[in-house]
């Protein structure tokens, strides 16, 4: 197997990704002994302190936030293929539905950066399997919803169910540590945390998520 593409957003999880999904994930990538690349776009976003929650009317760069979480070892989304990997995966955190997309402030009005668009339909013209943890299946409905109504799960939460089933897709409620796969489409959500309250239960379900999405990837899922 090559490599799979692990799609950034930033670094934090009230502007950018999800740190304890998006390590979980490299970890459970290289346990496995499969090797990955991690990408993200150059664009700005709007930063928010993690103590207080607020914004600081602070602009940085998304590219340049996600290199913290890959080491400074990252890859420019806008110059990378779909095509080019076994296999793609996302974790969530707010930077999957504002700076990848708008869900989280236009809901099923959202539009995608053109950028990671195209690098997920051409992953998934190429038939390579895709992984969505916590709020990021909602990316994953406004690229894939209107066309193909894939199978997807956030969870528990109704809100944003409905926001997911406007997009298109059909919403599977689902806990914690388990994962809903749309074997049609090669898709394998998780909730992660949309619904956990602790590492260990983001762990479980990640894990599981990325075991399904290499065995899809046809490399096997052995831990």
């Amino acid at each position: 197997m090559g490599k799979v593409a692990v799609i950034l957003s930033g670094c934090g999880v009230f502007d950018g990704s999800e740190i304890h999904e998006a390590v979980i994930m490299l970890l459970a990538l290289d346990r496995r002994g499969v090797g990955y690349e991690c990408l993200a776009p150059r664009r700005p976003f709007s930063v928010i302190d993690h103590a207080t929650q607020e914004p600081t009317g602070e602009q940085r760069d998304v590219f340049s936030e996600s290199a913290r979480i890959a080491r400074g070892q990252i890859r420019d989304l806008g110059e990378a293929k779909g095509s080019e990997y076994d296999a793609v995966v996302l974790p969530g955190g707010f930077g999957a539905a504002k700076n990848l997309c708008d869900f989280a402030l236009r809901g099923a009005e959202c539009e995608v950066d053109p950028r990671v668009e195209r690098f997920l339909r051409e992953a998934h013209r190429a038939g390579k399997p895709i992984g969505f943890a916590c709020i990021a299946p909602a990316l994953g409905a406004r690229v894939f919803g209107a066309e193909l109504h894939p199978a997807l799960t956030i969870g528990h939460d109704a809100g944003t169910a409905g926001g997911i089933e406007a997009l298109g897709a059909s919403h599977r409620p689902c806990d914690v540590d388990e994962i809903v796969v749309d074997m049609k489409h090669k898709f394998v959500t998780t909730p992660a945390y949309m619904e956990a309250g602790r590492i260990t239960e983001v762990e479980a379900g990640i894990d599981k998520m990325v075991g399904k999405v290499l065995e899809l990837a046809g490399a096997g899922a052995t831990a």
